[in-house]
């Protein structure tokens, strides 16, 4: 009798939750909390997704420095601080001080400062190795084997095919071993003295990796508020943000945002319009170039994928099969070229993408299943995140449509209309606690009983003229039923909101769609609660997405475990989350400008102010945004009433 084979294991993600990450793509490092890269694990450095350094430890006197701390300064770079002991002092005191700032671009500066009343002499050596092995590769577990090294202008080089790298030094060692991928130095430090080796490691026969490579397109947005980690978590996200800009290889004059590092270091559809969006406070060149790089990917031709932005598969938890990345593009390019128009793109940008856009929209019309959602995929389930974008897409796009005197936006108003009853009969399910919105409908039309958080995009609605913003999909009575469901406790878990609800069958609160936080939901949520007023609600999970984004040094990864918050708690990391990541890193901007109902439309000359009530941080300022192409500065006072203080002379305070 043969007995059955079992599935083959998914390789696993190696863990990089402990790890510091700096980037500048496409360049990026990760490095262990003591700061030396052992060759072990994913640890190195990387450019364009080849590890050109796996190995680099540091020795003085033969002895491992003993690490103190690891800390990121920013985007880009990393601290590591460590001392040594060589005996030259009695007792068990640090003799020798180690000052290590790695950055993204391969350069490390090694410093080190004698602690000793006397003139010391010190052997340093770093062992140097690198399999130069695709990131892809060594996350699946299949990195190669250490190279060997030749000895080149005062460092070392490996090469395998086309690929190489050199790491040099300055100043020169006074020995370069190939055979043991040996640097070795003979310092000498007088009392108080110190002396720095800087390396360099590149794919260019040592030259210097250029950092920065896009120029960030962000405005320099600052906050100052009552609640002091208001401003950190901004720029934080804004380094972070500018960090992951990557250029596109057939137009390098056009930058998007990667989805987040280590993992997911290129062009993610959904992912990058989403990123953009959001931004869209801090002026619209993000968007604009995004947009063109997702419309040089969209289909044409003939045939039933004409319109759709292609974009891969993406797992979608234990309860459905994996979603299209491309579905989702597709419906959220529209949105995001109606809203820039609002925050002020300008007119003849907005006529060259308008062509993409309509196609876009011809795409969903023609994708509808018979029962009149959007299956995805097709025949697949109905998920009730999908007939939101739908719902949104088609009523941005009217907007847009009738903006730029095109026909067709009242026939896309009624099909919103019409989805909405269709929504309410097909996926509210009706209970004694006031009901709650189906997470899909299969394919056969049964509803998919459980509470998620993609029901917050059931809120998320969009900008349209006049400082309006476009009803959602469901109406004022479950609306707040869905307001009440997000805001309780087995959705809220006062780090912000759940994937899923922790009373549903399959919950797991490190499950990336089944319990765990999502940074990018729980931002769209306080936003969407914020537009429809639902203040109590959207100042809960506000204050808790601010928490978390405190406890992880206001750098919030993708996702994070959901946990229930107690007294003396943390959140928990996820081991296999991207940070920085894109979508997280942009959920600062997001929630602020909610907060303070910046409300633009540059076409009418106009911006409406809509603060939260309540003022759930105290008095806010943010200053630096762009609207109209212009400088925009905004305070809300701490009853909640807004005030311009900052913007074009061809703006207009609407109502």
């Amino acid at each position: 009798m043969a007995h059955p084979v079992p599935p083959a294991r998914r390789p696993e993600l190696p863990p990089v939750h402990g790890a510091l990450i700096c980037v500048a793509a496409p360049c990026l490092v990760i490095s262990p909390e003591h700061g030396q890269l052992t060759g072990h694990g994913i640890d190195g450095i990387y450019r364009s997704g080849r590890r050109l350094l796996s190995r680099c430890v540091l020795r003085i006197g033969g002895r491992e420095p003993v690490a103190l701390q690891g800390r990121s300064l920013g985007a880009d770079r990393a601290s590591f601080t460590a001392t040594v002991r060589i005996g030259a002092e009695p007792g068990p005191d640090p003799d020798i001080g180690v000052e290590r700032i790695r950055h993204a671009d391969g350069t490390e500066r090694i410093t080190l400062r004698s602690y000793t009343a006397r003139r010391v002499r010190l052997p340093v050596e770093i062992s140097l190795a690198t399999d130069l092995a695709e990131l892809a590769a060594i996350a699946a577990g299949r990195g190669g084997p250490e190279l060997p090294a030749a000895v080149h202008a005062g460092g070392l080089r490996w090469s395998t095919g086309p690929a190489q790298a050199v790491t040099t030094a300055e100043p020169a060692p006074d020995d370069a071993l190939a055979a043991t991928g040996m640097l070795r130095w003979q310092l000498e430090l007088a009392p108080g003295e110190s002396r720095t080796i800087e390396l360099r490691t590149s794919q260019d026969r040592g030259a210097r990796a250029p950092a920065g490579q896009v120029a960030n397109p962000l405005a320099p947005a600052r906050a100052e508020c009552d609640d002091p980690r208001v401003d950190p978590w901004l720029r934080t996200g804004l380094d972070d943000l500018g960090a992951l800009l990557l250029r596109d290889p057939e137009d390098p004059s056009d930058a998007y945002a990667a989805a987040g590092v280590p993992w997911r270091c290129g062009l993610a559809p959904a992912e990058s319009l989403w990123a953009a969006r959001m931004a869209l406070p801090l002026g619209t060149g993000l968007a604009a170039a995004t947009l063109r790089v997702l419309a040089r990917t969209q289909e044409t031709g003939t045939g039933p994928g004409v319109g759709k932005i292609p974009g891969p598969l993406r797992g979608a938890g234990p309860q459905l099969p994996p979603g299209c990345t491309g579905t989702e593009a597709t419906l959220a390019f529209p949105v995001v070229l109606a809203e820039a128009r609002r925050w002020g793109l300008s007119e003849p940008e907005v006529e060259r993408l308008l062509p993409t856009a309509e196609r876009c929209l011809g795409w969903l019309r023609g994708a509808l299943s018979g029962d009149g959602f959007l299956a995805d995929p097709d025949p697949g389930p109905r998920r009730c995140e999908m007939q939101a974008h739908a719902h949104r897409a088609a009523l941005l796009g009217a907007d847009l449509l009738e903006g730029c005197g095109r026909p067709g936006a009242e026939e896309w108003r009624e099909w919103a209309a019409a989805l909405r009853v269709r929504f309410a009969d097909a996926f509210w399910l009706d209970g004694p606690d006031g009901g709650r919105p189906a997470a899909a409908l299969h394919p056969d039309g049964r509803p998919l009983p459980r509470l998620t958080g993609a029901a917050a995009h059931l809120l998320d609605t969009g900008l349209l003229g006049g400082g309006r913003l476009a009803p959602g999909l469901l109406d004022r009575i479950r609306s707040e039923q869905v307001a009440r469901l997000l805001g309780a406790p087995p959705m809220d878990s006062g780090w912000g909101l759940r994937s899923m609800a922790v009373r549903e069958p399959g919950h797991n609160p490190f499950g990336h769609h089944s319990g765990a936080v999502r940074a990018h939901e729980s931002a769209v949520a306080v936003a969407g609660l914020a537009g429809a007023g639902f203040e109590k609600e959207a100042a809960g999970l506000l204050r808790g997405l601010l928490d978390a984004a405190e406890r992880f040094g206001y750098r919030l990864p993708e996702m994070y475990a959901a946990e229930q918050r107690t007294a003396g708690s943390a959140p928990l990391p996820h081991p296999a989350a991207c940070r920085p990541a894109a979508v997280a890193a942009a959920a600062a901007i997001h929630v602020l400008a909610a907060l303070a109902g910046i409300r633009p439309d540059a076409p009418a000359g106009t911006v409406a102010l809509a603060p939260m009530p309540g003022a759930p941080l105290g008095e806010l300022r943010l200053s630096g945004l762009r609207v109209a192409g212009e400088p925009f500065a905004v305070r809300v006072s701490r009853l909640g009433l807004g005030m311009v203080e900052e913007a074009s002379d061809a703006l207009q305070l609407g109502v």
